[in-house]
């Protein structure tokens, strides 16, 4: 299982996140776009640490909603979803292709992730606007009880998929992500090391119930937010190293 992270999400003089303390330990870079965070300067930069790493490069589009860093849902049409994403993927793709590094996936950010995980129309919407892309990218979603119903969804819509599943947050019964508002919704440190180690064992995850439900997934999605956080992603690295 790989590890991916959210980068690139500093601002003009804004600054947010440890990119340089954090890539070395990541296989994949899910890199702002500039409509929730990011800007040209910080994409190229965020695009060259990942080389430097041989890291591999994903786009990170969000809502039209910087103000509010992603996390407030919009009501888009179909054409202006598809619009939306295909217009940031470009951005990245372009950055990327400029200096020799290849795009691979697509990972929404905020609300449109969790849109898209809620909404069938929202999730059509977004498989379109990857698998209509001008070349093959693999779009990433939340690893759920109904990834072979989402596998079916996509063969349908010409797309590869990428599951991903989440080290520091709480999970429903339903294997959605508890609301960030709720208590417990983002564990401690010591819960999110023995979610990842669950996760990487048996593919399981206990929700906020105590309920055991499957997760299968082919990415686990940290943060390097803080030296804390840093710290953690570090432990998580070795112990999928030595499963």
């Amino acid at each position: 299982m790989k590890l991916n992270c959210d980068l690139g999400e500093s601002y003009g003089n804004w600054s947010i996140g440890n990119d340089e303390a954090v890539m070395p330990f990541i296989d994949q870079a899910n890199i702002a776009c500039g409509f929730h965070a990011g800007d040209p300067m910080v994409m190229t930069k965020t695009i060259q640490l990942a080389k430097q790493h041989n890291v591999e490069v994903g786009a990170h589009p969000s809502y039209p909603d910087l103000n509010g860093f992603g996390r407030r849902s919009m009501q888009c049409s179909r054409d202006e979803l598809i619009s939306l994403v295909r217009y940031q993927v470009a951005a990245i793709d372009g950055v990327a292709k400029s200096l020799d590094v290849e795009l691979s996936y697509v990972k929404p950010h905020g609300a449109l992730y969790n849109d898209m995980m809620k909404s069938d129309s929202v999730r059509e919407s977004l498989m379109d606007a990857v698998s209509g892309y001008h070349r093959p990218l693999k779009l990433m979603l939340q690893a759920t009880p109904l990834y072979e119903i989402h596998k079916e969804e996509a063969e349908k819509a010409g797309v590869s998929l990428l599951f991903e599943a989440f080290a520091d947050r709480c999970y429903t019964d339903e294997g959605l992500l508890v609301k960030r508002g709720e208590k417990g919704a983002v564990h401690s440190s010591q819960l999110m090391l023995e979610q990842a180690q669950l996760l990487a064992t048996e593919k399981q995850v206990i929700t906020q119930t105590g309920k055991r439900i499957s997760v299968a997934a082919d990415s686990l999605c940290v943060h390097g937010d803080n030296q804390e956080s840093i710290d953690s992603v570090k432990q998580i690295k070795h112990i999928l190293a030595n499963i």
